[in-house]
Parts: C-alpha cells; structure tokens; sequence
C-alpha cells in the first residue's frame, strides 16, 4: 500500500537538497519578494485525508489557479452562454498576450489565459459592486475548505493594480469589442483581488475537491457544480494549463491540472488513474515535484487534488 506521508516527506526532502530553486516571478513587485527556499506539497483525498510536507501551511497568492475556481462561479452564473465569451480551446500563445484578441474580435481563447480571466470575473461582477463580488469570491472559496482564514492579500492586491498595464490593455481592447459589461476599472478591481486571495497548499489542495468528486465537496458534502460541469472544467486544466505548455503537459501527466506564477500547481486525479513516468520541463522545483511525483505513484482509486508551490 502507498505510504502517502512518506512519499510526501521522500519529495520534499529530495528538492530542498536541490540548489537550483528556479526563478521568483517579479513582473509583479510584491511577488518578488517571496523566499525562494520554500516549498511546500499537500495530497488532499475525497475521503478526507489530508497529507503534507514541507512549507504546505504557509499562505502565498494563488494568483491564476484563482481562474479555476472564477471559471466554476461563472459558470454557476450563466451556464453555457459563458463560451459567448471566451473559448476553450489552447492559446499557443503567453498567459497575457494580446496578439489573438484582434483576429478573433475581442473573443479569448481560454478562461486561464489572462484575457479569458478578465472575462469571466466581469461575467460574476455582473449586478454587484467590485467589493460584494470579492466577498462572495472570499465566500466560495472559504465554503471548498471549510476554513475562513483565507483571505486577500492587500499588498499583492495593491501591487498588481499599480503595474497592471497590459492587463488593462486587454480589458480595454475587450471593452471596444463589447466584450466587456462592467467598465474596465471594476472588473480588474475584482481580477487582481481573485489573484492575490492568499492560501497555503493544504488549503489549496482541499479546495479542488470537489473536481475529484463529481462536483461534491466532500468536507461539507454540499453539490458544488453538475457532474458535467466538472469535466468541463478539468477538460480545460488539462488542454489550457499551462498556456504555451499546454501541448505537451497533458501527454506528460494525463490529468487535469493548473499551473500559476509563483509557482504553483493545482492538479486532480480522477478514480484509477495512473500518473505516468514522462518527460517534463525540469525549469522549476515544483515541475521536479511532479516528475518524482509521477514516477513513484500509481492511484488505485480516487485520490482528490494535489497542491505545490515554489
């Protein structure tokens, strides 16, 4: 039987041996200031075990795997009439570029990239205020884990509103094409408020529960979303992830998963699943988590939502 707790601590004992420690991201001031050496890893299952290693309870910005859990709200909120809007199919493209914009009228190709998560933030602001759709943004992902400590980082807020120009060239460029319904200022207020919710992996990991479950949190056995909605959206962790990576990351990994800039993985494993030893871009301690993570497991029945961050 798989001793889930001493892989973890094999894993995290492994990569804190590794000097290369990747590259903090900087493009936003304040996430530069992160502390390299920490990394932490968390396995939570649908039949509520929880396992960790490392710095699994210290709180960063989950940043765009907050785009998962937009991409449920929105479509909670208007169903199908959310691919309106935005596709669902890969980008090829930077998670923030704005070359496809204008071939395509103002339409993204995907909920993950930056464009596609303007859109969907605009579409759950729609009849609120910016600070009532960031409350019950706090709401929903409190209720996934059952825990209300999690909460907005006000300087990583603050920071990526004070540097996030390309960001409002593409809302503006979607706002021309009348792809946006609330004006540029308000549905970015709510877009870099999502980005710098703060959760450690722990709390990560038990808040994508319920896309290992059918749709149902298992900690507080609530239906969140319909079973389809569910593969909907671990169809699109799975081909829009990893933005340029998006190609190659499933034929490595064959499950749905969320990568952000931190870094930080969001992944779900679905019931008698293996996951395959394959060839990985090795750039980032939590890119080497998985391929170890890979390589020694084989799930014989549903496991749930794994976290990493570096």
């Amino acid at each position: 039987m798989l001793d889930m707790q001493l892989l973890l601590n094999e894993i995290a004992a492994e990569l804190n041996s590794h000097t290369d420690r990747g590259k903090v991201a900087d493009y936003i001031p304040e996430l530069a200031k992160a502390d390299p050496k920490n990394f932490g890893i968390s396995v939570a299952t649908v039949d509520g075990k929880a396992y960790s290693a490392g710095d699994a309870d210290i709180s960063f910005s989950i940043q765009s795997i907050s785009k998962v859990f937009m991409l449920t709200m929105a479509l909670g909120k208007v169903g199908d009439d959310l691919w309106k809007s935005v596709g669902r199919e890969p980008s090829g493209t930077a998670f923030n570029s704005i070359i496809q914009l204008e071939q395509e009228k103002g339409i993204p190709r995907n909920p993950f990239i930056n464009a596609g998560a303007i859109v969907t933030s605009d579409i759950v602001l729609a009849g609120h205020q910016p600070k009532e759709t960031i409350a019950e943004i706090l709401r929903f992902i409190r209720g996934l884990t059952d825990d209300d400590t999690i909460f907005v980082d006000k300087d990583v807020a603050q920071s990526e509103t004070d540097t996030g120009f390309r960001n409002r060239a593409l809302a503006n460029y979607m706002r021309a094409f009348g792809n946006l319904q609330n004006p540029v200022d308000e549905a970015l207020g709510v877009y870099f408020h999502q980005c710098a919710i703060a959760m450690s992996c722990t709390q990560l990991a038990k808040a994508g529960l319920f896309l290992a479950n059918g749709g149902i949190n298992p900690l507080t056995s609530e239906k969140v979303i319909p079973p389809i909605r569910v593969r909907r959206v671990n169809a699109i962790m799975m081909t829009c992830g990893h933005y340029v990576e998006s190609a190659i990351s499933p034929l490595a990994l064959g499950s749905p998963e969320r990568a952000a800039s931190a870094v930080e993985y969001l992944l779900s494993c679905q019931e008698k699943h293996p996951l395959p030893s394959g060839h990985l871009d090795l750039i980032t301690m939590a890119t080497r988590s998985l391929a170890d993570w890979h390589w020694k497991c084989w799930f014989k029945k549903q496991v749930g939502m794994f976290s990493a961050v570096n």
